[in-house]
């Protein structure tokens, strides 16, 4: 009588364990495709947020006025 109890028990345990792991563990494997084409979005995004950046930074209007704020801090009277 308690061996069948035990059974029982453990059966339960069993049934628990895998409908509370078993599903994690299912819904792992159908994610592991999508991190890499995220890593592959956010590279993408990266490297033309770095090519505007760039062309900004490179301009006539911005190369003036880094330069003229270079001469002004250079030329700081103490």
């Amino acid at each position: 009588m308690a061996g069948k109890t035990v059974r029982q028990s453990l059966r339960a345990l069993r049934r628990v364990w895998e409908a509370r792991f078993g599903r994690r563990a299912r819904g792992a494997a159908l994610d592991r495709g999508m991190t890499t084409s995220e890593y592959a979005v956010g590279t993408i995004a990266a490297c033309a947020f770095a090519a505007v950046l760039y062309k900004v930074v490179t301009s006539g209007a911005v190369l003036s006025a880094l330069q003229s704020l270079i001469k002004e801090a250079l030329d700081a009277k103490f």
